[in-house]
């Protein structure tokens, strides 16, 4: 009956968080794997996407995310893998060089 009060009073509002972005495309880069995760936001999705590379048997991620936003997933897609080669490029083996297993490059 608790349950009832909360949600008619806007206590009880169960929507459901975004779920973690899916993978859409990936390519091999180097010794590395880009993996695209566009964001929805609303009507849009905004670049995302992580790197990843096992080191010494632990598989280590780099994700990044951009302020760029596209009214199609494939173009934002699109876009992250083609950023996950820049980042690569610009930071090369320094993109793991630390001992973190996640981060946000």
């Amino acid at each position: 009956m608790a349950s009832f009060f909360s949600r008619l009073f806007g206590g009880g509002s169960r929507q459901e968080p975004d779920a973690a972005p899916a993978d859409s495309a990936s390519l091999q880069e180097q010794d590395m794997t880009i993996r695209a995760r566009p964001m929805k936001e609303g009507g849009q999705f905004r670049l995302a996407g992580v790197i990843e590379k096992t080191v010494d048997g632990t598989l280590r991620t780099r994700s990044f995310i951009r302020a760029d936003v596209f009214t199609s997933e494939t173009d934002a897609a699109d876009a992250a893998l083609r950023k996950g080669q820049q980042i690569i490029k610009e930071q090369g083996r320094l993109l793991f060089a630390d001992a973190e297993d996640n981060r946000a490059v």
